[in-house]
């Protein structure tokens, strides 16, 4: 009995073990808190709006592309605040350099598209929360898409490329920073 029980722990370590991975995102610059390299450059802050360095392993098969979002749920606006839209990422990219949401740095992979974001603009936004705020949870994910285009231009707005990635998505991961000043 004792052998059978044995064998019946094995195959299931062995079952288990034959899963897919979970899709994972990864920060090497973040760590639970923005830092005055992420923090936006404007708006009463003095940042350096560096995005962060970000990587992803085990996307699902079938993966055509990815997108990058970073979103602020906190902002006093009644519909939060998005902070960088990012799409059409090839299929190859598994990471994102600091600094790669600056397009005047060129570098992102050839063909992906930075959208306007809240701020007016594209490219990244840092954080940048009213003086005396509660702390601002900011929510940076990444997509992996069953497209290799979303069919949008830089001018998106990030809820229609929201609407968009959500469409097309077929998984996602998140990494959470917090930033208060």
């Amino acid at each position: 009995m004792k052998n059978v029980f044995a064998l019946a722990i094995l195959l299931a370590f062995s079952a288990g073990s034959s899963f897919a991975q979970t899709f994972t995102l990864k920060s090497n610059d973040l760590g639970g808190q923005m830092t005055i390299q992420e923090v936006f450059n404007g708006f009463g802050c003095t940042g350096q709006n560096l995005s962060p360095q970000l990587s992803w392993q085990n996307a699902p098969a079938g993966t055509k592309s990815f997108a990058v979002t970073m979103y602020d749920k906190d902002a006093p606006t009644g519909s939060g605040f998005w902070h960088w839209v990012v799409f059409d990422l090839p299929a190859s990219a598994t990471e994102l350099k600091q600094g790669a949401g600056d397009p005047a740095k060129k570098l992102l992979p050839a063909g992906a598209i930075q959208s306007i974001t809240d701020f007016g603009k594209a490219g990244y936004g840092g954080p940048c929360p009213p003086e005396g705020d509660k702390p601002h949870q900011y929510l940076i994910t990444v997509y992996a898409l069953k497209t290799d285009k979303l069919g949008l231009d830089a001018n998106a707005s990030p809820a229609l490329a929201g609407f968009y990635l959500n469409g097309q998505m077929l998984a996602k991961a998140s990494v959470v920073a917090y930033y208060q000043r």
